[in-house]
């Protein structure tokens, strides 16, 4: 009998109206993105304080850390908690894959630099280049890796710097580091592969009503969606590939 796997996802953010009511909470947004059947997903709010046990760390396949409207460089209790997990995660060597928020904890934790993004905030749909010289041939793309992709994009802060432990992935005109991997068990992506636009568009319309965007620059964002769809087949091949082992690395 093979041996369930198992998953744990970090939800670094609090559920949307639009999410609760539509998908049931992001757990099942990100479960859908990543998740296959006969999987068994458990869910840790660190943002509420929720951290699984450190003895029951081994029983996890992989995690995942979602985005957050907090700073990945902030000190809050339960970010330094985080840290220190994901460092006892990476001597363990278990899977991790940061998305956004999640993409510069690991920066962080392994001695990269962060902060806010020196070109400003982004959101919406981007295409980012693939630095496809070191992507392992028959890795995690699949048989073909691509040149670039379309990613739905929504952050203020950036990785400035990578530690010298980190393989360069993917960048973009905007930003250096979109995507990077840390070792076969470390994968970061700036970006959001498990949103769709009903979800950016919901997150556009709630930074506007909190006057912390401009309308005409919320506008814009959504003018990247009119005729165009970000590569979520990709994205969930790239990350499911990863989380599951299928190849030794990038």
């Amino acid at each position: 009998m093979v041996e369930q796997k198992r998953f744990a996802l970090f939800l670094a953010t609090c559920d949307s109206t639009l999410v609760k009511k539509t998908y049931g909470g992001y757990f099942n947004v990100f479960v859908s993105t990543f998740g296959e059947e006969g999987e068994h997903w458990d869910l840790f709010r660190v943002i509420d304080g929720e951290f699984p046990e450190e003895k029951d760390l081994d029983k996890y396949d992989g995690f995942v850390i979602s985005g957050s409207l907090h700073d990945a460089f902030g000190d809050d209790d339960w970010i330094i908690k985080l840290c220190t997990l994901c460092q006892k995660l990476d001597d363990m060597k278990k899977k991790v894959l940061g998305i956004c928020f999640g993409h510069q904890i690991l920066s962080r934790i392994k001695g990269g630099k962060i902060g806010r993004a020196r070109r400003g905030a982004d959101m919406g749909l981007r295409s980012i280049t693939i630095a496809t010289d070191s992507v392992k041939p028959g890795g995690y793309f699949g048989d073909k890796t691509p040149n670039s992709l379309a990613i739905i994009k929504c952050h203020q802060d950036e990785v400035l710097e990578l530690p010298e432990s980190a393989t360069l992935l993917a960048y973009s005109d905007k930003y250096n580091v979109e995507m990077a991997s840390f070792g076969d068990h470390f994968l970061s992506i700036q970006g959001h592969p498990e949103y769709n636009k009903e979800i950016l568009f919901e997150i556009i319309d709630r930074v506007v009503s909190l006057k912390l965007m401009e309308q005409d620059l919320a506008d814009e964002a959504k003018a990247t969606m009119e005729d165009a769809e970000p590569d979520r087949k990709q994205w969930q091949t790239l990350c499911k590939n990863f989380l599951k082992g299928r190849t030794d690395q990038l």
